[in-house]
């Protein structure tokens, strides 16, 4: 994909149709366990992690820090 939208816009039509199915034939063995709202959707962090496999760094920190959060603190 040459667009991070049009890329999103994809993953995100796939999320919708997958999450309920995956959540719907997920396994209980009678534990509980939570179910906390994260901050990004599932479509987000696939979004993220196929724009990450795509582009030329080569650790996953570095590119977050630098591409999505915008931030130019070295890398400890």
């Amino acid at each position: 994909m040459h667009s991070l939208e049009a890329l999103f816009c994809a993953v995100d039509d796939f999320c919708q149709v997958f999450e309920p199915l995956w959540t719907q034939q997920l396994l209980s063995d009678g534990t509980k366990r939570r179910q906390r709202q994260s901050r990004l959707s599932l479509s987000e962090r696939m979004t993220i992690l196929i724009a990450f496999h795509q582009s030329h760094y080569r650790n996953f920190k570095a590119y977050y820090l630098q591409t999505v959060t915008h931030t130019n603190s070295p890398i400890v």
